[in-house]
C-alpha cells in the first residue's frame, strides 16, 4: 500500500478529520486521524497491519514480541504480531511514565519491534524505548501505520511507515490566523483522567 491508499482508508472509516485540533503532543492541527474509527474495523486494521507487517519483514526479518505504547499501539501492536507471528505486548503509564506490566516479559534473545498506530513528534515511541532498555532483549526499530511528520520524528530507532505525510502542525502560540479563529477540539487520549 501507498501512502494514498492509507489515508483513503481513513477518509472511507470517516477518520480524516479536518478543523482545528490538539494533537496529544500539544501542537495544533488542521488535520486529525482519528484512528480509533480504523481500528474500530478488525477489516481496515487487518487489511493496514498486513501491509505494513510485509513491509517489516522484509527490513528486520524474523520478529519475536511487538511491543508498543497504550493506548495507541496495543490494536495495531496486535495485529501486526499476529501477521508476523510474534507475541504482542504494551507499556502502560505508572506515575507518568511507561512501564511493561501484567506479567508481560522479554527474553535475553527476543527481537522486539515498537509499534504504534501514528507518529508525530515521537514522544509515545521514546518513551516505549525507555521503558524497553529496562527488559533483557533488542529492539531491532519501530513501525507505525502514519508517519504524519514526514520522517522528521525522532523516535529513538530506526521507522517503518506504511504511509508517511506531512499535515502541518503548529505551536499554540504561533498558530495561522485561519486556525486561531476556529475553537480547538482535543479529539486524542493523552492527558485523559
Amino acid at each position: 500500500m501507498n501512502s494514498d491508499q492509507v489515508l483513503d482508508v481513513f477518509r472511507d472509516a470517516g477518520a480524516l478529520l479536518e478543523g482545528h485540533f490538539i494533537l496529544s503532543s500539544g501542537r495544533r492541527s488542521p488535520v486529525f486521524l482519528q484512528k480509533a474509527l480504523v481500528f474500530s474495523r478488525p477489516d481496515l486494521s487487518e487489511k493496514l497491519c498486513r501491509a505494513l507487517a510485509e513491509k517489516l519483514t522484509a527490513v528486520f526479518g524474523k520478529i519475536d514480541v511487538v511491543a508498543g505504547p497504550a493506548v495507541g499501539g496495543i490494536i495495531p501492536g496486535y495485529e501486526i504480531a499476529r501477521h508476523l507471528g510474534a507475541r504482542a505486548i504494551f507499556a502502560e503509564r505508572v506515575d507518568g511514565r511507561l512501564e511493561f506490566r501484567r506479567g508481560f516479559s522479554i527474553g535475553p534473545n527476543d527481537r522486539v519491534l515498537i509499534a504504534e498506530d501514528i507518529v508525530t513528534t515521537g514522544l509515545s515511541f521514546r518513551e516505549t524505548v525507555e521503558a524497553l532498555e529496562k527488559l533483557p532483549g533488542t529492539v531491532v526499530g519501530g513501525a507505525c501505520i502514519i508517519d504524519r511528520s514526514g520522517g522528521r520524528a525522532d523516535v529513538g530507532c530506526q521507522l517503518i511507515s506504511l504511509a508517511q505525510v506531512n499535515f502541518p502542525d503548529y505551536a499554540a502560540d504561533d498558530l495561522p490566523p485561519e486556525l486561531a479563529a476556529m475553537p480547538a477540539i482535543k479529539p486524542g487520549s493523552r492527558g485523559i483522567a
